[in-house]
């Protein structure tokens, strides 16, 4: 298939920092599709058709999709497959109808500014999206570049960062790279003073931790004290193994079936940023402290559904592992999860009660997989002394669907 559709990205410098070969395709263009600020950086053509993006962005596609068959060239910033369009039209076209043509991006520029490699930086977009997100990347020497929203996202980032213990991390804001206006500010985010400056700007922060004691890695068991919650919590030790048994993986859907306040999908969605989840969730003081958490702790695209199981599961997408924490004893329950999870998908219960045993029991009987009882005991002063002070045992149950 000869390609109809070319992306093709511009940097700060505009028309005249294109490869000539870049600036025969948008010339050649019947059909030019852009933003305000690039279509006054191309020359004019009299008979070309020109649409501007609109909202929402489907619109725009439907619209490209018309012209089919046309030469259609679609402008972006820098690279349009790092954070750019070219990621979201090859939601809508096949590969082989779109030719990319990229310019450096805005990442790889910025990296060449500080002097840092770009394997061993993170790079995230809080572009329409929750500055909180950024939680989940922080951690002592870590090199960070912040796609931001507008102007006033390096403050909000200065703030989150000297609330999250960070305020001694170095901040660098470059805007307008390799234009004209190009511009850079650096200071540390607890002395951040800069209240305006360029729409257009990236944040590079590398990242100081105030003190080491009580940071959040990513491997399964945060601290019971990292969640909000009334108590009813999967508790660090059975859920770094609930954790180990669904398998986080990058792309993979959770299903958090009574989700409490969201221990088990948020420390999900933390193991990648690519892990997706959906919590289900009824009660409203529960349901608040899972919103608080979420940003709390850098995951705030995790999906929140309220409503009760098995009827709140209907109709969502399928998904690669369950984990039913709450409401075990109703043996529906089960049933629904298990027809709905794919093929060699987790299925994972935890069940404290006799009644959730007993459909554990018997779940167990007719399908197979595995149980376990955890129990655990922790050190407890008695008297002057210690002793070993033991915890409800855990019945936990998994199952890899065939």
């Amino acid at each position: 298939m000869t390609p109809w559709l070319s992306v093709v990205g511009m940097g700060d410098d505009g028309w005249t920092g294109l490869p000539k070969s870049y600036q025969l395709v948008v010339q050649a263009a019947d059909v030019l599709v852009c933003g305000e600020r690039h279509l006054d950086l191309v020359p004019s053509k009299a008979n070309r058709e020109t649409i501007l993006w609109g909202s929402p962005l489907v619109t725009t596609v439907e619209q490209i999709q018309f012209h089919k068959g046309k030469q259609v060239v679609v402008l972006a910033t820098g690279d349009p497959l790092d954070f750019g369009i070219a990621t979201t039209l090859l939601r809508y076209f096949n590969k082989d109808e779109l030719k990319i043509l990229p310019s450096p991006s805005s990442l790889s520029l910025a990296c060449a500014k500080m002097g840092w490699s770009r394997q061993d930086v993170d790079c995230l977009s809080v572009h329409g999206r929750p500055i909180e997100l950024l939680n989940s990347f922080l951690y002592p020497g870590a090199k960070l570049l912040v796609l931001s929203h507008n102007s006033s996202t390096p403050r909000q980032v200065a703030g989150l960062l000297t609330k999250s213990g960070y305020g001694s991390s170095s901040m660098t804001v470059l805007s307008h790279l390799n234009g004209d206006k190009e511009s850079q500010v650096t200071a540390t985010a607890n002395a951040w003073e800069y209240d305006r400056g360029a729409d257009l700007n990236i944040i590079a922060i590398d990242c100081t931790a105030e003190t080491e004691r009580d940071l959040f890695g990513r491997v399964p068991g945060l601290p019971d004290e990292a969640f909000i919650s009334d108590g009813q919590l999967t508790k660090r030790t059975i859920r770094a193994s609930t954790l180990s048994r669904l398998r986080p993986t990058p792309g993979q859907l959770l299903w958090d079936v009574g989700a409490g306040s969201g221990s088990v999908s948020i420390e999900w969605m933390r193991h990648h940023p690519r892990c997706r989840a959906i919590a289900i969730e009824h009660n409203d003081n529960r349901l608040g402290f899972l919103a608080e958490n979420m940003m709390a702790l850098g995951t705030p695209g995790l999906k929140v559904i309220k409503g009760a199981a098995p009827l709140a599961l209907e109709g969502l997408e399928q998904p690669d592992a369950i984990f039913v924490g709450g409401g075990v004893r109703d043996r529906k329950i089960i049933d629904f999860c298990f027809k709905s999870l794919k093929p060699a998908g987790r299925l994972v219960a935890n069940a404290v009660t006799l009644e959730a045993e007993a459909v554990l029991l018997s779940f167990f009987a007719e399908k197979g997989g595995s149980l376990e009882r955890i129990a655990l005991s922790a050190a407890d002063p008695v008297g002057g002394l210690h002793g070993w002070r033991p915890a409800m045992p855990v019945t936990q149950y998994c199952l890899i669907k065939e």
